[in-house]
């Protein structure tokens, strides 16, 4: 009974809320009068929007049922694609039809370009003082780059040649100009433009690279001979198959004098990765040549009189010792090999292998051992000779007997001040100033 009474009450209480709700809502149908308030406060409502945006004084606006056309021209297509998203937005709209073009007239159509043209004459006004105290600074932080990359103290001391020095100044006026650079950005608060800026240097580093590769690698073998220097100036050398004497290293090839006098320039890389010969790293150096004896001869006395002869000499050095050995039996006889050891300091090898072959040829033939001879006779039959020849008899030809030794035995000079040309040529062209050289007595060597 207490429950079926407090729904009664409950009842009673709620009863007059719901008859002021039910008499406060809608009721009826919407009318004709309504439906076009509606759709001229929407264009109303459309025609405020475009009157502020500025861009649309050309563009009429009709609304029915909720349905808004539009017709017209812009100053572009972006624009009147742009009309469709904003007019939907409107509170009311059902559907949109935009007739909207643009325009054919030209002045129209470039207003905008000539507003946005202004406007960024506007910003540059702006930001004119900024940009100016940012170049500046960037002008003067350059200036002290330079000038301290100018300084010879601290980069002579710490470079091992002048060329890496100048490598080191070279870095020393880039770093100054990227801090001088970060600086004025962010006078400008523009830093984000600096990852922009590395990514496109980085880029065309890339292309720089790949373009200028052969160039790249001949300067890090310049760096790099420079440090390690493989020879001295004057050193005679072999360089891929290349011989002479030489003359200086520069950022970007390696010159010889060859003994013909020519030069020769060889680029750093390809002497980087050559196969180098230095002659002269070693005062000792070998002479070798070869004789040919008669291979029915005493060889054994034929080599150990070359080797005598040899080692007697007084420009051959008594350690190593000089030596002779039998090589190759050809048509023409036994090859006979001598070699002797010289100071080439003091020697000069080409003078000092051509008078020991010399005196080992006189004193194999004062011995009675015979050369061969590789002159060939031809027999021709009768029928090519004269008629008055070939009717006479043939004599035998008498054995012509061995030729005698002919020439001095004394010891020419073969000192090496006789190729001392090629040497006051090459100091001659080493003591122009003029001319690059990173050749330097007290580097490091392999």
């Amino acid at each position: 009974m207490s429950f079926l009474r407090l729904c009664l009450l409950t009842l009673t209480l709620l009863f007059p809320a719901l008859t002021t709700l039910a008499q406060e809502g809608p009721s009826g149908t919407i009318t004709t009068e309504q439906s076009r308030q509606q759709d001229a406060d929407i264009a109303v409502r459309i025609r405020e929007i475009l009157h502020e945006l500025g861009n649309y004084d050309d563009v009429t606006v009709t609304v029915r049922e909720g349905i808004v056309r539009l017709r017209g021209t812009t100053a572009s297509m972006a624009e009147a694609q742009a009309l469709e998203p904003l007019v939907s937005r409107v509170e009311g709209v059902v559907a949109v039809r935009n007739d909207v073009t643009e325009t054919a007239e030209l002045a129209r159509r470039l207003d905008p370009a000539v507003d946005r043209f202004m406007a960024r004459v506007n910003q540059l006004l702006v930001v004119l003082p900024l940009l100016v105290i940012a170049a500046l600074v960037m002008g003067l932080i350059t200036i002290i780059g330079f000038l301290v990359a100018r300084m010879r103290q601290p980069w002579d001391r710490l470079a091992p040649n002048a060329f890496i020095a100048d490598v080191f100044r070279q870095f020393v006026r880039i770093a100054f100009v990227i801090i001088g650079l970060v600086v004025a950005l962010d006078i400008l608060n523009a830093t984000a433009l600096l990852s922009t800026i590395l990514g496109a240097a980085g880029l065309i580093g890339l292309a720089i690279g790949f373009a200028v590769r052969d160039t790249v690698e001949n300067f890090i073998a310049s760096v790099m001979l420079s440090i390690r220097q493989p020879f001295r100036p004057n050193d005679v050398v072999e360089i891929n198959g290349d011989q002479g004497k030489v003359i200086r290293l520069t950022s970007r090839a390696t010159i010889l004098l060859s003994f013909d006098g020519n030069h020769i320039r060889i680029p750093n890389a390809t002497v980087f990765k050559a196969r180098i010969i230095n002659f002269s790293e070693n005062r000792e150096r070998r002479f070798l040549f070869t004789v040919g004896i008669d291979s029915a001869t005493d060889l054994a006395k034929a080599r150990d009189l070359a080797k005598s002869i040899v080692h007697d000499l007084p420009f051959v050095l008594p350690e190593p010792k000089a030596n002779a050995w039998l090589g190759d039996i050809t048509d023409a006889g036994t090859e006979l090999n001598v070699a002797g050891w010289i100071d080439q300091t003091e020697t000069s090898l080409l003078l000092a292998r051509g008078e020991a072959l010399r005196l080992v040829k006189l004193a194999l033939e004062h011995e009675g051992i015979a050369l061969p001879n590789t002159t060939y006779t031809l027999d021709l039959p009768g029928p090519f000779l004269p008629a008055e020849a070939s009717a006479e008899t043939p004599t035998p030809a008498s054995p012509t007997p061995p030729p005698k030794p002919q020439g001095s035995r004394a010891v020419a000079e073969v000192s090496s001040e006789e190729d001392g040309a090629l040497d006051r040529m090459i100091d001659a062209e080493r003591q122009s100033e003029e001319k690059e050289d990173l050749l330097r007595e007290d580097a490091a060597t392999e």
